[in-house]
């Protein structure tokens, strides 16, 4: 898909997944409806929420273009239909919790055209109350992005990563805790333009799925990594990485 035509700007869409949990949710919605940029195609996929949710997406269906709510076979499953739902330019996940940088941030990057693949930048951390822990420490994004970049793991998180739909794959459904570190390497490796947009894209919810499972998607992180880098290189590294996260725990007190 060629977006050269000069007085078109590309349609993203921005997907949430969502089950029970409400009031995070909003604070996505909301920054989604901040957004200094016309041509959005906002989708949610809700698991079949019991919790409110579901009257707050009927609330706001003048700016929700499509939403399903039905049970589904975890995040990754939830993820792949609102691919399957998207008929932007773009795909930009956004879950529950998580939201866009600044009312201008779509604007910034892509008003002016440049047709990438790819576009990237930082993530920035913050909590339940919206309190900013600053950018991540221990994994940053690289000056230049590709796929190898990714034996340090997810060195860009999937909110800050806005993709062209004509790249973008299903996530491998047997994964159940990294299924993103492989979503995301599939995808740099099918990639021609990578964008470095030197900004700061999203506001992460600390307290993911991934980290409420965190021996299991160690194993399933190295199994997933070793796919695509020799073992050896692989093992060395999360040595390396657990090394920085001991230091880095010593000289912050805190995980990050």
């Amino acid at each position: 898909m060629e977006i050269n035509n000069k007085n078109r700007i590309p349609k993203v869409s921005i997907i949430t997944v969502i089950y029970n949990n409400k009031d995070n949710f909003v604070k996505t919605l909301n920054s989604v409806k901040a957004q200094k940029y016309s041509s959005i195609e906002y989708l949610i996929v809700d698991g079949g929420s019991t919790d409110g949710t579901l009257d707050i997406i009927k609330e706001n269906e003048g700016l929700i273009n499509k939403w399903i709510s039905e049970k589904d076979r975890g995040i990754y499953d939830a993820m792949n239909k609102g691919i399957g739902l998207a008929t932007g330019d773009y795909i930009w996940f956004l879950n529950g919790g998580d939201m866009i940088y600044s009312d201008e941030t779509l604007y910034e990057i892509l008003s002016k055209n440049q047709n990438a693949d790819v576009y990237y930048g930082d993530t920035e951390l913050v909590d339940d109350d919206g309190k900013s822990y600053g950018k991540r420490k221990l994994k940053t994004p690289p000056k230049h992005l590709s796929w190898k970049s990714m034996i340090d793991g997810m060195v860009v998180t999937h909110q800050s990563l806005i993709i062209k739909k004509d790249i973008v794959f299903n996530y491998n459904l047997k994964y159940k805790h990294c299924a993103d570190i492989d979503w995301t390497i599939r995808i740099l490796k099918n990639s021609e333009t990578i964008i470095n947009t030197h900004k700061t894209i999203s506001k992460f919810l600390l307290g993911g799925y991934s980290r409420k499972n965190t021996i299991s998607s160690l194993f399933e992180r190295i199994k997933i990594l070793s796919k695509y880098f020799n073992i050896f290189y692989v093992l060395i590294n999360h040595i390396k990485l657990a090394f920085k996260f001991i230091i880095h725990i010593i000289k912050y007190r805190k995980i990050l």
